[in-house]
């Protein structure tokens, strides 16, 4: 009989569906990590919320352990990496809380522009005064929101229901999937100028950390109102209290923080116009009750049937495939990740061709990794190999697949098309040595590049002294260079360079990269 620690509080409906299925159940919460570690090896299954920390150490303490799964959407509290390594599945249930996470947006957003809680003090404080707290109208105003995913849609459909016209960005939307939401797709700088109300949903990335800062609110309409439901750290909360404090902002409401829990020395809140919760997107009734059924019923299905259900880390294949499909599964995500990186806003296809070998195994799932590598960078963490294709079904996205029988010179070839509203991006690659993922050509231009680390991508011509001057510049910064891959269309025509850094360049130092004679895009990407 497979046995299950559920180490955080949930409900206790999650204890009668282990039950039902005939699995042994304990709930034993509050547990710090050595007795964490002492006791974990007993158990075939762990059940978690967001206080319990499995880390390598525990990990490495888990030798029964097959799967770990996460009643909610973050995975932050578990290493991936040390779970994938030791072959442990890592599930969460990303639409358990999405209804709860909209309605309190919605709520937010509705008590910043009402002043419900500065109102509600002053109450209790015994003040009568009316006057002071007049608030503004939803109805007709203009609703921003950033990122259309489960949550960003449902909060578009509430707010259209308030009769609030809504603008939207998310560079993966499509103008097919924008139409039948209701919503005008616009650039980022266009949804700051013009928003009334501006709420956010997109991950924390590296594209997204800092995403409102001082320049962003200065862009941003005066006496606009920010709501931010989504992840800490999106908000540069100095730059925030700078807006607010100036009156540019009129109000701010927030879920979440860059340091949790927030304690009294945040400036933020000592002003009037600032609004707060203490992370409760997610903290209804139902919603607990619902995370808490899922991950029962998933943990339930991979230990009694091998079912995978919502896995952050393995893609569906069966285990004899596995051998022969992981290379190119690394190979397919790491071309994805390129171009979704490198993509423009709104992606409408993604044509994926395979030759050779690889045409001959199981490319459904190598289409679930190359779209989740390509759809990762901009939407939620939550993102993964089975949920992939109907997240970008959801957006309009349409994908076709074709399969060849010869790869030309190379034994095996992807190649990866994304059609964007405005122009293509192509990638494609091959595995050399056996198992090493290689770029070879990038929007029609030869190049072997190695698909690992942090990666400096230029587009440049073709001009004498171009190396130099960026070796120059990265060495006086002390940026070390690994590796240094050229190509190009002709001489002296469109080129591109790839040079693999010991570490990122700062923004700073992409932007002196960006402005070098010659250069005419530069990008970090992350692999």
């Amino acid at each position: 009989m497979p046995a299950v620690l559920i180490a955080d509080k949930m409900s206790a409906r999650a204890v009668e569906i282990f039950h039902e299925r005939g699995i042994a159940v304990e709930v034993k919460t509050g547990l710090g990590k050595e007795a964490l570690c002492a006791i974990i090896g007993q158990y075939d299954g762990l059940a978690i919320r967001s206080a319990t920390n499995v880390d390598a150490d525990v990990l490495a303490a888990a030798s029964r352990l097959k799967v770990v799964g996460r009643a909610g959407i973050g995975v932050d509290n578990v290493d991936i990496h040390a779970a994938s390594k030791r072959g442990v599945i890592v599930m969460n249930t990303p639409y358990g809380n999405t209804v709860t996470t909209a309605e309190h947006a919605i709520a937010l957003m509705m008590a910043a522009a009402r002043m419900i809680p500065q109102a509600t003090m002053s109450l209790k404080a015994g003040q009568w005064e009316k006057s002071r707290f007049q608030g503004v109208e939803l109805y007709q105003k203009t609703l921003g929101v950033i990122g259309t995913g489960n949550i960003g849609s449902l909060v578009i459909a509430r707010a259209q229901g308030l009769g609030m016209r809504v603008i939207a960005y998310d560079p993966y939307l499509s103008k097919i999937r924008a139409a039948d939401l209701g919503v005008e797709l616009v650039e980022m700088d266009t949804l700051l100028a013009r928003a009334d109300f501006l709420t956010v949903h997109t991950p924390l990335t590296d594209a997204t950390r800092n995403l409102f800062r001082a320049e962003t609110f200065a862009k941003m309409k005066p006496g606009a109102i920010l709501v931010n439901a989504a992840r800490g750290c999106i908000v540069d909360e100095a730059a925030l209290y700078d807006a607010l404090k100036s009156g540019h902002l009129r109000a701010a409401a927030l879920d979440v923080f860059c340091k949790e829990p927030v304690h009294g020395d945040n400036p933020l809140l000592e002003l009037d116009n600032f609004i707060c919760t203490p992370h409760l997107g997610a903290s209804t009734e139902e919603a607990q009750v619902n995370v808490a059924i899922q991950v029962a019923e998933q943990i339930s299905a991979y230990l009694l049937r091998g079912v995978v259900q919502n896995a952050v880390n393995l893609p569906s294949v069966k285990e004899e495939e596995l051998l022969l499909l992981q290379p190119y599964l690394n190979l397919g995500e790491r071309l994805g990740l390129v171009l979704g990186q490198l993509a423009g806003s709104g992606l409408r296809e993604v044509v994926i061709e395979y030759a050779g070998e690889v045409a001959e195994l199981n490319t459904a799932a190598l289409t679930t990794a190359i779209l989740k590598g390509i759809l990762q960078s901009a939407l939620p963490e939550t993102i993964n190999a089975v949920n992939a294709p109907v997240l970008a079904k959801e957006r309009g996205i349409g994908i076709e697949t074709r399969k060849r029988e010869s790869a030309d010179e190379l034994r095996a070839r992807i190649a990866v098309t994304l059609r964007m509203d405005q122009g293509e991006r192509v990638a494609v690659g091959t595995l050399v040595h056996e198992h090493q993922a290689r770029l070879v050509q990038l929007d029609g231009i030869d190049v072997e590049m190695p698909l690992a680390g942090d990666l400096l991508y230029i587009q440049n011509r073709d001009e004498p002294g171009l190396i130099g001057r960026i070796g120059g510049l990265l060495g006086a910064a002390g940026i070390n260079i690994a590796q240094f891959h050229l190509g190009r269309e002709k001489p002296a025509g469109a080129a591109l360079s790839f040079i693999a850094v010991d570490q990122p360049l700062t923004e700073v130092l992409l932007e002196q990269v960006a402005s070098l004679p010659g250069v005419l895009a530069a990008r970090m990407l992350r692999l």
